[in-house]
């Protein structure tokens, strides 16, 4: 007899575990972060840039105007207000970001992509395409990639949207 995966979730109680869904949860946590670590290295080695730098540059080149509040910046990336905050310190420092203040609330600042940021994340992209390619894409056939989407719809139904 065959049990399906709902069954053999519906012997477990609420808030339980069974030992394959748990290493199914810890390969995708493992993945993600082997596969980080190799971008952040290959942008790292090739172009002095750490990936949520990368990150930050894409949004903001992303955006209207290559500008977004710092607030919505946040929510976009990977990262606490605080890290945002002191990341967009680094990259105003080194002329890839800058800060205007927002004309329709004193508090409330923007970050803008420079043209030196625009250029870093341009010679940047080919490295991080690159290993998306090789370390992800190329692994998994297409039928694979359509039922990954579909997994990570399901999961975050918005996370298309940026």
């Amino acid at each position: 007899m065959t049990v399906t995966a709902s069954e053999s979730r519906d012997a477990i109680g609420p808030g339980e575990i069974s030992s394959e869904e748990l290493v199914v949860w810890r390969m995708l946590q493992r993945a993600q972060v082997r596969i980080t670590r190799l971008l952040e290295t290959d942008l790292l080695v090739e172009h002095d840039l750490a990936l949520a730098s990368y990150d930050v540059l894409s949004q903001l080149s992303e955006a209207p105007e290559r500008r977004l509040r710092m607030n919505d910046l946040a929510e976009r990336v990977l990262l606490s207000r605080s890290g945002l905050t002191r990341l967009i310190d680094r990259l105003q420092r080194d002329g890839l970001v800058q800060r205007e203040a927002c004309a329709s609330d004193a508090r409330g600042l923007f970050a803008v992509l420079t043209d030196a940021g625009a250029l870093r994340l341009a010679e940047a992209t080919p490295t991080y395409l690159r290993g998306i390619r090789t370390r992800f894409l190329d692994v998994l056939d297409a039928d694979e990639l359509r039922q990954c989407a579909a997994m990570l719809t399901k999961l975050f139904p918005d996370a298309a949207e940026h």
